[in-house]
């Protein structure tokens, strides 16, 4: 298994929450891309967003996400990180990417303020429309994938502890 864990997924879906954890339990560093971001650009992502509009945010995302070269960490990546190509084969080189799977009801659930939260839609696209789109590139990048409808928090850190220990076998 490659040094660091790479979470993606759907907004919600808690890969900053799950990556904390996974991070303390097997003693490595945390880096949540979004707030990596937010920390070059001096901006919130929804500021971003707003100011610069969906695409060039996409690059600014991308560029960030390219530069990352932790030793022994978890990422916790924002969602729209799958849009990136050369960033997610970075990612994929210098870590073991997994997707925490969520159904839409789960997400949609969960996802109350989603344009405060600066997720990437584009004009007129719903929240259905993004899931179904992304969906296949988190399953295309994706090393490992964790099923978590209807697991806590621990069940699902226990989930891909489990899957990710596969992998070294």
């Amino acid at each position: 298994m490659k040094n660091n864990i790479v979470l993606i997924g759907m907004p919600g879906a808690g890969k900053s929450t799950l990556g904390v954890i996974l991070a303390k339990v097997l003693g490595k560093d945390f880096v949540d891309a979004d707030l990596e971001i937010q920390k070059k650009e001096g901006r919130l992502l929804h500021q971003i967003i707003e100011e610069e509009g969906t695409e060039e945010f996409l690059r600014i995302e991308e560029r960030i996400n390219q530069s990352l070269h932790p030793k022994e960490a978890v990422i916790a990546t924002g969602g729209s990180v799958v849009y990136g190509k050369a960033a997610m084969e970075h990612l994929g080189k210098i870590g073991t990417i997994v997707y925490l799977k969520l159904s839409y009801e789960t997400i949609a659930g969960r996802l109350q303020d989603i344009r405060g939260r600066g997720v990437v839609l584009r004009e007129g696209q719903t929240l259905y429309d993004l899931y179904e789109e992304r969906r296949s590139l988190y399953e295309k990048y994706a090393h490992v994938t964790v099923e978590e409808d209807g697991f806590t928090v621990e069940e699902t850190l226990e989930k891909t502890l489990q899957a990710l220990d596969l992998l070294i076998e």
